[in-house]
């Protein structure tokens, strides 16, 4: 009965593990290794009373190839809906290193937030303040909430098809990446305006250096831009992140 057990936890912690292993805020590399697993094993612990019952039957009767089959699927799975979730901060970080450029901020590297690779200062500023905004918020516990909930949905065992993962992946991204457009649009058009207006004026005096002379004026109408609408900005952000947590 013990081994039965241990092995049921160990199921649901490939599911949990998974997830977290990717999942927006706890994947950050930031975040020590050491620490994430002993989260992902607080979380599988506190959960496998409530899981177990569903899928013990199943497991106790199950051949070594099928437990590797199911510790197989519970890992895709738990991945998966990690990935469902990063999708949002993938969409975020690209449209906020491509708002920085329309600023001028693009050339000012900055500290990276989730990835290791380094991101532009805005970026990162962005990307850091909603990573802070998930905690602050307790979206963390929605997405628990959602792994298990997740059971109902995709039994254990079950694997997680091709078909519906590549199609709720495309449907999360196309969902991000509106989200991301809409929330850094108003930099879009910033930018359109500004070096429209620089180009004519460039064409009308063009013995002097318009662009660089304009240069300090475009960077401070950006970061004015940006502190008058990171509120907004976020708050969209965290409203289509927690849409997607709370429906699943």
């Amino acid at each position: 009965m013990i081994p039965e057990a241990l092995l049921g936890v160990f199921v649901i912690f490939c599911r949990i593990g998974g997830c977290l292993m990717v999942a927006p805020g706890l994947s950050s590399t930031h975040v020590a290794q050491r620490v994430r697993l002993f989260i992902a094993l607080t979380v599988t612990l506190a959960v496998s009373p409530l899981l177990l019952p569903k899928f013990s039957a199943q497991l106790r009767d199950a051949a070594p190839a099928d437990t590797l089959w199911w510790i197989g699927c519970e890992t895709l799975t738990g991945l998966a809906i990690g990935f469902f979730g990063r999708a949002f901060y993938f969409a975020l970080e690209t449209m906020a290193n491509g708002m920085a450029t329309m600023i001028g901020l693009g050339g000012i590297p900055g500290n990276p937030v989730a990835e290791t690779e380094g991101a532009s200062l805005a970026g990162s500023l962005i990307l850091m303040g909603a990573t802070i905004l998930v905690f602050a918020l307790d979206l963390h516990w929605e997405l628990l909430r959602g792994l298990v909930a997740s059971y109902d949905r995709i039994p254990a065992g079950s694997p997680f098809g091709a078909g519906p993962m590549l199609a709720g992946f495309v449907d999360r991204i196309s969902e991000a990446f509106v989200m991301a457009v809409r929330v850094t649009s108003p930099f879009v058009i910033y930018s359109v305006i500004v070096n429209l207006a620089l180009g004519l004026a460039n064409k009308l005096t063009p013995q002097i250096p318009v662009f660089f002379i304009a240069t300090p004026f475009v960077l401070f109408g950006g970061l004015f831009l940006l502190m008058f609408l990171s509120k907004d900005m976020l708050a969209e952000f965290i409203q289509v992140y927690e849409h997607w947590l709370r429906r699943g």
